[in-house]
């Protein structure tokens, strides 16, 4: 597929809640979405895949485009991380435990030469305002516009429409939204969610804050 600069916008998702809404969203604000997902081959990605794809088929259209995998392998880089091991951060633990080394890096690399090689000219990620980590500032972005310019590729503008909001804010755009086959869990078991990583107890809370009913089906 060669996208049109000016009517198409890549979207990097996950499965999990923000970048499932925001592919939505952006569907309801007249944009033809290119979505793509980075395969690493994490404990968590075969079960967040398959609940992607459902999500994409629930809300397909005409502007929505047929999910682009990219692999990008990382076991020779994090080795021993309890993303390849299993040993997850739990309920009760901080974000910061769950942070992955390089991750927005990693993740958005490979999707922004892809628009870049394919005429699309924006990137959107679903980066919240209350993203604590280094790597989702501004500052990180904008060095990676610039890093990409230099590249000989023509420009590409990383977008992050929720960049100023907060979880019940990007939660309350997505009440309509089959939210319930988004996929959250870094420990999934029989292809459901776990019910007590860390991810999943963010997952929980995601839905109480705006009073929504928790759709999660967990294997125990």
């Amino acid at each position: 597929m060669t996208g049109n600069r000016e009517s198409t916008i890549g979207v990097l998702v996950s499965g999990g809640l923000d970048s499932a809404i925001l592919a939505s969203y952006l569907l309801d604000q007249g944009e033809r979405v290119q979505p793509f997902y980075v395969e690493s081959h994490l404990r968590w990605q075969a079960a967040e895949l398959a609940g992607l794809r459902a999500y994409l088929k629930a809300v397909a259209r005409p502007d929505l485009a047929e999910l682009v995998v990219l692999s990008l392998p990382l076991e020779d880089l994090y080795g021993g991380h309890w993303s390849l091991t299993g040993d997850v951060p739990g309920a009760a633990t901080a974000d910061d435990a769950v942070y992955l080394p390089g991750r927005n890096l990693l993740l958005t690399i490979k999707p922004a030469l892809w628009c870049q090689m394919h005429g699309i000219g924006r990137l959107a990620l679903g980066v919240l305002g209350s993203n604590p980590f280094d790597d989702a500032s501004e500052a990180f972005f904008a060095a990676l516009e610039s890093t990409l310019a230099l590249l000989g590729q023509p420009p590409l503008e990383i977008v992050r429409p929720f960049g100023a909001m907060h979880k019940k804010e990007v939660m309350e755009i997505g009440r309509n939204y089959p939210l319930g086959l988004s996929f959250s869990c870094i420990s999934p078991a029989g292809g459901l969610h776990c019910g007590q990583c860390n991810k999943c107890a963010e997952r929980r809370a995601a839905f109480e804050m705006v009073g929504m009913e928790d759709p999660t089906e967990h294997a125990r």
